[in-house]
């Protein structure tokens, strides 16, 4: 059964709240890593970036300041976060669009930068959608990733297990007043690939200088390639 129908109808639902629990439950260490992304993502110059799973467009917006003459497309399909997105930035610099990672309504070798943030964990199939990530960027053009990735086993493993099995949905059902969607990302974390399983993904996916960092104890990983 394909996770899409679900994770758009629970995206929808949180969209109003999902700044600030990023905010509240990473402890505002999110906006770094959404800085070191378009870092990775050097200068696209007047070229096109397309921020997938844009959310409600902290990505795309750093894309932009840093970036004034690139053309930014944020890419989404919970049309509840691209409201919230169009809501903050407006439509005069962006470009907002309602879409699906597994079959991009672009033509091949467009983008000098596509971005995502915690796309990959919600999609039946990372190999799927990198795939597509290569169609669409030009040759030279760069992929990055942010996303959660499993913890390691060491002396911090039992406590980190412990926030993100029982600290995180309570934040959930505190701040986005939805428990069951927050304990659901928990165990996307959980069941996802580890960082060196995705950076395999991203060379069979066809890129090339494949590298990641590592955050958050080892619980989020920034991956970066060349198509």
């Amino acid at each position: 059964m394909s996770k899409g129908p679900g994770v758009e109808k629970m995206f929808d639902a949180i969209a109003d709240r999902y700044d600030l629990m990023n905010r509240v439950m990473t402890f505002g260490q999110d906006r770094r890593w959404r800085e070191f992304v378009v870092e990775r993502g050097e200068d696209p110059g007047a070229g096109l970036v397309l921020d997938l799973a844009c959310g409600t467009g902290d990505i795309s917006a750093l894309f932009k300041r840093q970036n004034p003459t690139a053309r930014v497309v944020g890419g989404d399909f919970s049309r509840n976060m691209l409201s919230y997105a169009q809501h903050r930035l407006g439509r005069e610099d962006f470009h907002w669009q309602e879409c699906d990672a597994n079959n991009l309504p672009h033509d091949d070798n467009v983008f000098e930068v596509v971005s995502f943030g915690y796309l990959l964990r919600n999609v039946d199939d990372s190999l799927t959608v990198l795939q597509e990530v290569h169609r669409v960027l030009k040759q030279g053009g760069r992929v990055v990733c942010l996303d959660t990735t499993p913890p390691a086993k060491n002396l911090l493993y039992p406590f980190i297990r412990l926030y993100l099995a029982l600290g995180i949905p309570l934040l959930g059902k505190v701040i986005a007043r939805d428990e069951s969607a927050y304990a659901y990302l928990t165990g996307s974390t959980m069941d996802f690939h580890d960082a060196d399983r995705l950076a395999d993904i991203f060379r069979q996916a066809g890129f090339t200088a494949v590298a990641y960092k590592k955050f958050m104890f080892g619980t989020i990983a920034v991956h970066w390639g060349v198509k």
